[in-house]
């Protein structure tokens, strides 16, 4: 794009088993869901964000363990739950071979995601520079341009499939080593008081 990183305003999705949606600013991420957790849209493996009333409900019903819920949410949520994989490939050829209620699934998990990076859009205050689409369901055109129908009035969209984390943090080292950039401690030792966090942000 003709710059640095730091030049620019970026919303990642990173689709795995879970979805987050990154908000970069400028070479600072300032906002994520936590899809570790399941927040968020739908994905593959977790539930993404459910009505709080009906969860505190089925928590304090006395039919599952603190443990067998939470692996409801994380791991056997999402596609997991709805269609019995977190296999997108699989869910791909069923669609193609007329199941419409894998497609009903499938797009509605397109559609949250959409969501969501109109919502990170707000955070942006509108500007923009580019939507990038990454993980492992990126590498799939359907849900993709699902997605990109959706949002691509906000900005352009990159798709940039796979898996590159091992990658980043060896450039992340490589920046650190040839004093590009300062190692930073996470998570960060100091206090978290007021003072603290208006010297750093101020």
């Amino acid at each position: 794009m003709g710059g640095k990183y730091e030049d620019f305003n970026f919303l990642v999705a990173h689709m795995g088993g879970g979805i987050s949606l990154g908000v970069h600013k400028k070479g600072r991420i300032i906002d994520v869901n936590n899809c570790l957790d399941g927040d968020g849209p739908f994905s593959p493996e977790r539930s993404g964000g459910m009505p709080f009333g009906s969860l505190m409900d089925l928590c304090f019903s006395g039919e599952y363990t603190k443990e067998e819920l939470r692996k409801q949410f994380v791991g056997k949520g999402g596609l997991v739950a709805y269609l019995g994989t977190n296999d997108a490939r699989e869910v791909v050829r069923r669609i193609k071979d007329g199941d419409e209620y894998a497609k009903y699934i499938y797009e509605a998990m397109a559609y949250q995601l959409a969501k969501e990076i109109g919502a990170g859009a707000t955070v942006l205050s509108g500007e923009v520079d580019a939507i990038l689409l990454t993980g492992g369901l990126a590498y799939d055109d359907m849900l993709t341009g699902w997605v990109t129908n959706r949002v691509k009035f906000i900005a352009p969209v990159k798709k940039y499939p796979g898996e590159h984390e091992m990658k980043a943090l060896a450039r992340g080292v490589m920046r650190v080593l040839d004093g590009t950039e300062e190692e930073k401690l996470y998570p960060n030792p100091e206090p978290a008081d007021k003072e603290h966090f208006e010297k750093k942000v101020v």
